[in-house]
Protein backbone atom coordinates (compact mmCIF):
# COMPACT_ATOMS: atom_id res chain seq x y z
CA UNK A 1 0.00 0.00 0.00
CA UNK A 2 2.99 2.38 0.56
CA UNK A 3 4.21 2.03 -2.95
CA UNK A 4 0.99 2.77 -4.30
CA UNK A 5 0.75 6.09 -2.01
CA UNK A 6 3.90 7.36 -3.13
CA UNK A 7 3.09 8.50 -6.87
CA UNK A 8 -0.55 10.30 -5.20
CA UNK A 9 1.76 11.53 -3.08
CA UNK A 10 4.25 13.15 -5.24
CA UNK A 11 1.70 14.22 -7.75
CA UNK A 12 -0.51 15.84 -4.90
CA UNK A 13 2.91 17.92 -3.78
CA UNK A 14 3.67 18.41 -7.92
CA UNK A 15 0.32 20.32 -8.29
CA UNK A 16 0.33 22.09 -5.12
CA UNK A 17 3.54 23.56 -5.79
CA UNK A 18 1.84 24.69 -8.66
CA UNK A 19 -0.66 26.31 -6.54
CA UNK A 20 2.16 27.65 -4.61
CA UNK A 21 3.53 29.78 -7.39
CA UNK A 22 0.11 30.68 -8.99
CA UNK A 23 -0.29 31.96 -5.29
CA UNK A 24 2.50 34.26 -5.33
CA UNK A 25 1.81 35.65 -9.14
CA UNK A 26 -1.44 36.33 -7.56
CA UNK A 27 -0.21 38.09 -4.86
CA UNK A 28 2.62 40.33 -6.44
CA UNK A 29 -3.83 28.36 -44.77
CA UNK A 30 -5.41 25.26 -47.20
CA UNK A 31 -7.56 22.93 -45.42
CA UNK A 32 -6.12 19.68 -44.19
CA UNK A 33 -5.86 16.54 -45.75
CA UNK A 34 -7.85 14.71 -42.77
CA UNK A 35 -11.24 14.59 -41.49
CA UNK A 36 -12.12 18.01 -40.10
CA UNK A 37 -15.17 16.78 -38.31
CA UNK A 38 -16.01 15.61 -34.48
CA UNK A 39 -16.14 12.18 -35.82
CA UNK A 40 -14.11 9.66 -33.70
CA UNK A 41 -11.62 7.66 -35.69
CA UNK A 42 -10.03 4.82 -34.22
CA UNK A 43 -6.45 5.21 -35.41
CA UNK A 44 -6.12 8.90 -35.05
CA UNK A 45 -3.14 10.51 -35.66
CA UNK A 46 -3.15 13.66 -34.27
CA UNK A 47 -6.15 14.90 -32.10
CA UNK A 48 -7.36 18.19 -31.02
CA UNK A 49 -9.08 18.88 -27.85
CA UNK A 50 -10.32 22.27 -26.70
CA UNK A 51 -12.88 25.22 -26.43
CA UNK A 52 -13.81 28.03 -28.71
CA UNK A 53 -10.19 29.94 -28.74
CA UNK A 54 -9.32 25.92 -30.48
CA UNK A 55 -12.30 25.74 -32.28
CA UNK A 56 -12.57 28.77 -34.45
CA UNK A 57 -16.33 30.38 -34.03
CA UNK A 58 -16.88 32.62 -37.14
CA UNK A 59 -13.85 31.59 -39.26
CA UNK A 60 -14.83 30.31 -42.34
CA UNK A 61 -15.96 27.84 -43.30
CA UNK A 62 -17.70 26.56 -40.69
CA UNK A 63 -18.00 23.09 -40.81
CA UNK A 64 -19.55 21.76 -37.29
CA UNK A 65 -22.00 24.91 -36.07
CA UNK A 66 -23.23 23.40 -32.74
CA UNK A 67 -19.38 23.93 -31.77
CA UNK A 68 -18.58 26.73 -34.23
CA UNK A 69 -15.38 24.31 -35.57
CA UNK A 70 -13.24 26.18 -38.38
CA UNK A 71 -11.97 24.45 -41.06
CA UNK A 72 -9.04 27.03 -40.80
CA UNK A 73 -8.70 26.58 -36.98
CA UNK A 74 -5.08 26.21 -36.36
CA UNK A 75 -5.21 22.68 -35.10
CA UNK A 76 -6.84 22.03 -39.25
CA UNK A 77 -3.63 24.26 -40.13
CA UNK A 78 -1.00 22.24 -38.49
CA UNK A 79 -2.21 19.13 -39.62
CA UNK A 80 -2.40 20.44 -43.29
CA UNK A 81 1.67 21.60 -42.77
CA UNK A 82 2.53 18.07 -41.36
CA UNK A 83 -0.15 16.53 -44.27
CA UNK A 84 -1.47 14.33 -41.32
CA UNK A 85 -3.33 11.76 -42.70
CA UNK A 86 -5.18 11.07 -39.85
CA UNK A 87 -6.92 13.71 -38.03
CA UNK A 88 -9.81 14.33 -35.38
CA UNK A 89 -10.76 17.43 -33.85
CA UNK A 90 -12.88 17.56 -31.27
CA UNK A 91 -12.72 21.40 -30.21
CA UNK A 92 -15.81 22.95 -29.21
CA UNK A 93 -17.18 26.46 -28.42
CA UNK A 94 -17.66 26.84 -24.84
CA UNK A 95 -16.05 23.95 -23.80
CA UNK A 96 -15.00 23.58 -20.07
CA UNK A 97 -12.75 20.91 -18.38
CA UNK A 98 -15.95 18.87 -17.46
CA UNK A 99 -16.57 18.67 -21.77
CA UNK A 100 -13.76 16.10 -21.74
CA UNK A 101 -15.60 13.53 -20.11
CA UNK A 102 -19.03 14.32 -21.31
CA UNK A 103 -20.95 15.33 -24.32
CA UNK A 104 -21.63 18.88 -25.19
CA UNK A 105 -24.64 18.66 -27.82
CA UNK A 106 -23.77 16.58 -30.74
CA UNK A 107 -20.19 16.61 -30.02
CA UNK A 108 -18.96 13.39 -27.55
CA UNK A 109 -16.97 13.52 -24.67
CA UNK A 110 -13.55 15.00 -26.16
CA UNK A 111 -11.75 12.39 -24.73
CA UNK A 112 -13.27 9.64 -26.49
CA UNK A 113 -11.50 10.69 -29.70
CA UNK A 114 -8.25 9.39 -28.23
CA UNK A 115 -6.59 5.97 -28.36
CA UNK A 116 -3.37 3.90 -27.96
CA UNK A 117 -2.82 4.76 -31.86
CA UNK A 118 -2.63 8.85 -30.85
CA UNK A 119 0.50 10.24 -31.87
CA UNK A 120 -0.12 14.00 -31.14
CA UNK A 121 -2.75 15.55 -28.88
CA UNK A 122 -2.92 19.41 -28.40
CA UNK A 123 -5.18 20.74 -25.61
CA UNK A 124 -6.35 24.46 -24.80
CA UNK A 125 -8.95 24.66 -21.99
CA UNK A 126 -9.08 26.61 -19.23
CA UNK A 127 -10.31 29.55 -20.16
CA UNK A 128 -13.94 28.99 -19.84
CA UNK A 129 -13.68 27.63 -16.68
CA UNK A 130 -11.99 30.61 -15.25
CA UNK A 131 -14.80 32.65 -16.78
CA UNK A 132 -13.94 34.54 -19.90
CA UNK A 133 -17.32 35.20 -21.18
CA UNK A 134 -18.92 36.75 -17.50
CA UNK A 135 -15.23 38.38 -17.33
CA UNK A 136 -15.83 40.25 -20.02
CA UNK A 137 -19.45 41.14 -19.60
CA UNK A 138 -18.77 41.54 -15.87
CA UNK A 139 -16.02 44.21 -16.88
CA UNK A 140 -17.34 46.20 -20.03
CA UNK A 141 -20.89 46.20 -17.61
CA UNK A 142 -19.10 48.18 -14.79
CA UNK A 143 -17.11 50.39 -17.02
CA UNK A 144 -19.77 53.00 -16.82
CA UNK A 145 -19.29 53.67 -13.44
CA UNK A 146 -15.73 54.65 -13.20
CA UNK A 147 -14.24 54.94 -16.99
CA UNK A 148 -11.13 56.00 -15.68
CA UNK A 149 -10.45 54.18 -12.73
CA UNK A 150 -10.67 50.36 -12.18
CA UNK A 151 -14.20 49.14 -11.01
CA UNK A 152 -14.08 46.02 -12.21
CA UNK A 153 -10.92 44.79 -10.54
CA UNK A 154 -12.51 46.51 -7.30
CA UNK A 155 -15.42 44.55 -7.34
CA UNK A 156 -13.38 41.10 -7.69
CA UNK A 157 -11.42 42.17 -5.18
CA UNK A 158 -14.58 43.16 -2.47
CA UNK A 159 -13.67 40.72 -0.13
CA UNK A 160 -10.30 40.93 0.75
CA UNK A 161 -8.88 39.00 -2.07
CA UNK A 162 -8.43 38.16 -6.12
CA UNK A 163 -11.36 36.78 -7.15
CA UNK A 164 -10.36 35.90 -10.53
CA UNK A 165 -6.83 34.77 -8.99
CA UNK A 166 -8.44 32.10 -7.02
CA UNK A 167 -10.64 31.14 -10.05
CA UNK A 168 -6.80 30.36 -11.41
CA UNK A 169 -6.04 28.61 -9.09
CA UNK A 170 -9.42 26.30 -8.49
CA UNK A 171 -8.64 25.51 -12.51
CA UNK A 172 -5.24 24.38 -12.35
CA UNK A 173 -6.23 20.69 -10.42
CA UNK A 174 -8.92 20.55 -13.13
CA UNK A 175 -6.43 20.79 -15.98
CA UNK A 176 -3.98 18.52 -14.38
CA UNK A 177 -7.48 16.23 -14.38
CA UNK A 178 -7.35 16.68 -18.12
CA UNK A 179 -3.91 15.98 -18.51
CA UNK A 180 -3.61 12.64 -16.72
CA UNK A 181 -6.29 11.59 -18.55
CA UNK A 182 -5.29 12.13 -21.89
CA UNK A 183 -1.71 10.14 -20.64
CA UNK A 184 -3.78 7.14 -19.78
CA UNK A 185 -6.10 6.96 -23.31
CA UNK A 186 -2.70 8.07 -25.25
CA UNK A 187 0.50 6.57 -23.48
CA UNK A 188 2.47 7.25 -26.84
CA UNK A 189 1.13 10.63 -27.59
CA UNK A 190 3.21 14.08 -27.90
CA UNK A 191 0.85 16.25 -25.43
CA UNK A 192 0.85 19.97 -26.47
CA UNK A 193 -0.67 22.34 -24.13
CA UNK A 194 -1.57 25.25 -26.08
CA UNK A 195 -1.92 28.62 -23.84
CA UNK A 196 -3.99 31.82 -24.90
CA UNK A 197 -3.06 34.46 -27.38
CA UNK A 198 -2.62 38.03 -25.95
CA UNK A 199 -6.15 39.81 -25.92
CA UNK A 200 -5.12 43.46 -24.77
CA UNK A 201 -2.42 45.57 -25.11
CA UNK A 202 0.87 44.19 -23.23
CA UNK A 203 1.67 47.58 -22.56
CA UNK A 204 -1.47 47.77 -20.19
CA UNK A 205 -3.11 50.64 -22.33
CA UNK A 206 -6.60 50.71 -22.92
CA UNK A 207 -8.78 51.33 -26.46
CA UNK A 208 -11.98 52.45 -24.95
CA UNK A 209 -14.67 52.57 -26.71
CA UNK A 210 -13.46 50.17 -29.03
CA UNK A 211 -12.93 47.70 -25.97
CA UNK A 212 -15.59 49.42 -23.62
CA UNK A 213 -13.33 48.56 -20.01
CA UNK A 214 -12.37 51.06 -17.58
CA UNK A 215 -8.53 52.19 -18.65
CA UNK A 216 -7.75 50.87 -14.79
CA UNK A 217 -8.80 47.40 -15.70
CA UNK A 218 -6.91 46.90 -18.77
CA UNK A 219 -3.54 45.76 -16.77
CA UNK A 220 -5.58 43.89 -14.34
CA UNK A 221 -7.23 42.14 -16.97
CA UNK A 222 -3.74 41.40 -18.86
CA UNK A 223 -2.42 40.38 -16.03
CA UNK A 224 -5.37 37.72 -14.77
CA UNK A 225 -4.62 35.69 -18.64
CA UNK A 226 -0.88 35.90 -18.07
CA UNK A 227 -1.71 34.01 -14.67
CA UNK A 228 -3.87 31.59 -16.32
CA UNK A 229 -0.93 30.94 -18.92
CA UNK A 230 1.49 30.59 -15.89
CA UNK A 231 -0.78 28.42 -14.89
CA UNK A 232 -0.59 26.39 -17.90
CA UNK A 233 2.65 26.01 -18.48
CA UNK A 234 3.39 24.99 -14.88
CA UNK A 235 0.66 22.09 -14.78
CA UNK A 236 1.66 21.08 -18.08
CA UNK A 237 5.34 20.71 -16.70
CA UNK A 238 4.05 18.88 -13.77
CA UNK A 239 2.20 15.80 -16.94
CA UNK A 240 5.30 15.99 -18.39
CA UNK A 241 3.61 18.03 -21.46
CA UNK A 242 4.98 20.58 -23.56
CA UNK A 243 3.72 24.18 -23.03
CA UNK A 244 3.01 26.08 -26.17
CA UNK A 245 3.25 29.79 -26.05
CA UNK A 246 0.98 31.94 -28.32
CA UNK A 247 0.69 35.11 -25.96
CA UNK A 248 4.28 35.81 -26.90
CA UNK A 249 3.96 35.82 -30.86
CA UNK A 250 0.55 37.28 -31.27
CA UNK A 251 1.21 40.53 -28.94
CA UNK A 252 0.96 43.67 -30.32
CA UNK A 253 -1.98 42.20 -32.33
CA UNK A 254 -4.35 42.00 -29.87
CA UNK A 255 -8.44 43.52 -30.33
CA UNK A 256 -7.24 46.96 -29.25
CA UNK A 257 -4.97 47.47 -32.37
CA UNK A 258 -6.24 48.67 -35.88
CA UNK A 259 -7.79 46.17 -38.19
CA UNK A 260 -5.72 45.62 -40.76
CA UNK A 261 -3.11 44.87 -37.42
CA UNK A 262 -5.08 42.61 -35.02
CA UNK A 263 -5.26 38.92 -34.77
CA UNK A 264 -7.93 39.22 -32.00
CA UNK A 265 -11.72 41.06 -32.99
CA UNK A 266 -13.06 42.92 -30.29
CA UNK A 267 -16.64 42.73 -28.68
CA UNK A 268 -17.92 44.32 -32.38
CA UNK A 269 -15.97 42.20 -34.73
CA UNK A 270 -14.84 43.66 -38.38
CA UNK A 271 -13.58 40.51 -39.53
CA UNK A 272 -15.53 37.41 -39.24
CA UNK A 273 -15.01 35.89 -35.92
CA UNK A 274 -16.26 35.82 -32.40
CA UNK A 275 -16.31 38.86 -30.30
CA UNK A 276 -12.82 39.12 -28.17
CA UNK A 277 -11.62 35.73 -30.28
CA UNK A 278 -8.83 35.12 -32.49
CA UNK A 279 -9.57 35.78 -36.41
CA UNK A 280 -7.91 33.37 -38.95
CA UNK A 281 -4.81 35.62 -38.89
CA UNK A 282 -4.93 35.03 -34.83
CA UNK A 283 -5.26 31.09 -35.89
CA UNK A 284 -2.47 31.09 -38.12
CA UNK A 285 -0.44 32.69 -35.73
CA UNK A 286 -0.82 30.58 -32.98
CA UNK A 287 -0.27 27.20 -35.42
CA UNK A 288 2.60 28.42 -35.91
CA UNK A 289 3.55 28.63 -32.76
CA UNK A 290 2.25 24.83 -32.45
CA UNK A 291 3.96 23.77 -35.55
CA UNK A 292 7.65 25.99 -34.12
CA UNK A 293 7.13 23.76 -30.82
CA UNK A 294 6.77 20.54 -32.72
CA UNK A 295 10.07 20.90 -35.02
CA UNK A 296 11.86 21.45 -31.90
CA UNK A 297 11.70 18.23 -30.84
CA UNK A 298 10.05 17.16 -27.37
CA UNK A 299 10.84 18.95 -23.95
CA UNK A 300 8.68 20.65 -21.57
CA UNK A 301 7.66 24.19 -22.71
Amino acid sequence: MARERRPARRRAAAVAAVLGGCVLAASGMAPPAGAHSGGHGRAAAYVALGDSYTSGPGIPAQVDPGCARSDHNYPSLVAAERRTSAFTDVSCGGATTAEMWRAQGGNPPQLDALNRHTGLVTVQIGGNDVGFGSIIDTCARLSAQDPAGNPCERAYRAFGHDELALAVLRTAPKVDRVLRAVRARAPHARVLVVGYPDLLPDDGGGCFPQVPFAAGDFPYLRDTEKRLNRMLRLVAGVNRAEYVDTYGPTAGHDMCRAPADRWIEPLRPAAPAAPAHPNARGEAAMAQAVLGRLERGRGRG
